[in-house]
């Protein structure tokens, strides 16, 4: 897991109920919220740490992002046809400097850096809040909120309204926070998570200082602790709590599913302080009226079922899940009606108002025989458990684990309709499909390996691991063997590998 600081720049217009905010909307193509609208704004880079301290290091790359995506500029620029035609060669740098591909140039001063180096600073910005990501993704962002008002941007030769270069960026326009949010709640538009925060206060603030002290409030309650409201889609919250799971993976999502009906997914966690900060969400979630309706399991492993208990006798919540999993709970927990393939859990009301909004319980056996995952209806969102992650392939472990069976269970979720993937580890991914296939692949290929790999010798399981898993870390072998056990097993069902005394060679077909 690493870190990264960031600074994300809230660019409004207009005042009181009128005032808009400033979206863009980032390339599909990019593997960090491809397709998602955002603020505008980045990383800070190697020039930006130039300057001094983190406070100004954070001002230099606000303003290097706001006129390296938006052509704004705050600081006050010479006026004239060469200025304007330096502005356009500095930005393209910028640019090309920040796409994916560009090589690395310590010894090339900053173009930014050239331009503004011997102007007067530009006025201070205000800022509004800190957040960082929570600790299910493997990159997490601690991200500065800058609050740009758009009269403010009147730099010399510089545009005073954005202007959006095709590129990692597709296109940018000015949003009435209410609009954006009920686009993004009828599926018309996907916002990153901490957007819906930001929109969420600026929309409900009676005025802007109101709107900068109740985030401040906010973001002081995550640092201290509290669990984000986390939505990569409408009327699913994601709340990664502390668990006793598998590397890399350090917590698991427990998710939160509905808008007046709450069904909650996997509370995984065992520890008390973690399933005091569940409760907590739950109060806030709760707080317009909203109920809890029961607990929802995915399969029975340690890390999805360590909350059940707690959380169904605090709050008197039934649990349902496939038979096989309820079979396997601890004693105190109140046991609802058990669920199967194709059964669905009512949500009520979605959150644009339409009725009839349900789970799909799913089947999924091969990583565990009970395993289940859930369809949602409105957005067509699929919790995947421990199916697919985000972070690391899955571990099939013999004998409940089942290479075969986990294998038609992918095939399945690979014709199901899905837009968003919630896995059990990892941050959820726009397009689930997409994963799926992928998983699918990567297993061909190990399976690929492994055939080569057994050739005409005869190996243990030990012995061929170097060889299967030569690109996974010599620390986690002792969980891929666990899977490289169930494709020799799978081989020999197929009749393409025997074992004799714990050594596995080819059969020859």
């Amino acid at each position: 897991m690493s870190r990264r600081t960031a600074a994300a720049l809230l660019i409004t217009r207009g005042d009181g109920r009128d005032r808009e905010v400033f979206l863009v909307e980032r390339s599909p193509e990019l593997r960090f919220f491809g397709g998602y609208w955002a603020l505008p704004g980045g990383t800070l880079d190697r020039a930006d740490l130039d300057v001094g301290d983190e406070a100004k290091a954070l001002a230099t790359c606000a303003h290097r992002e706001l006129f390296e995506e938006t052509g704004l500029v705050r600081h006050a620029l010479p006026n004239g046809r060469g200025a304007a035609e330096t502005l356009r060669e500095v930005r393209e740098r910028l640019l090309a400097a920040a796409l994916p591909d560009a090589p690395a140039d310590a010894t090339t001063p900053s173009p930014w850096a050239q331009l503004v180096g011997d102007l007067p600073p530009a006025p201070p910005l205000r800022e509004l809040c800190r957040i960082e990501t929570p600790p299910f993704a493997p990159v997490r962002y601690d991200t500065v909120f800058f609050h740009v008002p758009l009269e403010q941007c009147t730099g010399g030769t510089a545009p005073r309204r954005p202007d959006v270069w095709p590129g990692e960026l597709r296109q940018g326009r000015f949003w009435l926070p209410s609009q954006a949010l009920a686009s993004w709640r009828n599926g018309d538009l996907l916002l990153v998570p901490p957007v819906v925060i930001l929109l969420e206060h600026l929309a409900r603030a009676a005025s802007f200082d109101d709107f900068a002290r109740e985030l401040t409030a906010t973001c002081d309650g995550y640092r201290r602790g509290r669990l984000h409201q986390v939505r990569f889609s409408p009327g699913i919250v994601l709340a990664p709590l502390r668990t006793p799971t598998l590397p890399p993976a350090v917590t698991t999502n427990c998710y939160v599913v509905g808008h007046e009906q709450l069904w909650v997914v996997d509370p995984g966690s065992p520890h008390e302080d973690e399933q005091r900060r569940l409760d907590d969400l739950l109060t806030e979630l709760t707080r317009d009226g909203a109920t809890v309706a029961g607990i929802l399991v995915t399969h029975h492993h340690p890390d999805h079922i360590g909350g059940v208990r707690a959380l169904s006798r605090a709050r008197d919540l039934p649990v349902r899940g496939h038979p096989l999993t309820l079979s396997r709970l601890p004693q105190g927990c109140r046991a609802g009606a058990a669920l199967d393939d194709g059964m669905r859990i009512p949500l009520g009301r979605a959150p644009d108002g339409r009725q009839g909004w349900e789970l799909l319980a799913v089947h999924t056996p091969g990583h565990d025989r009970g395993h289940l995952c859930f369809r949602e209806s409105r957005y067509g969102t699929m919790l995947v458990g421990d199916m697919l992650s985000t972070v690391s392939t899955i571990i099939v472990d013999p004998p409940e684990g089942h290479l075969a069976t986990y294998l038609k269970s992918l095939e399945r979720l690979a014709e199901a309709p899905m837009t968003t993937l919630y896995p059990a580890h990892g941050p959820a991914m726009r397009d689930g499909q997409r994963l799926v296939k992928q998983y699918l692949r990567h297993r061909r290929q190990r399976e690929t390996a492994l055939r080569g790999a057994l050739g005409t010798q005869t190996l243990t399981v030990d012995e061929l691991l170097p060889k299967v898993y030569w690109d996974a870390d010599p620390k986690l072998f002792p969980f891929a063997a666990r899977s490289l056990l169930a494709g020799l097993q799978k081989l020999q069902e197929e009749g393409f590998a025997v074992e004799r005394d714990g050594r596995w060679s080819a059969t020859g077909r």
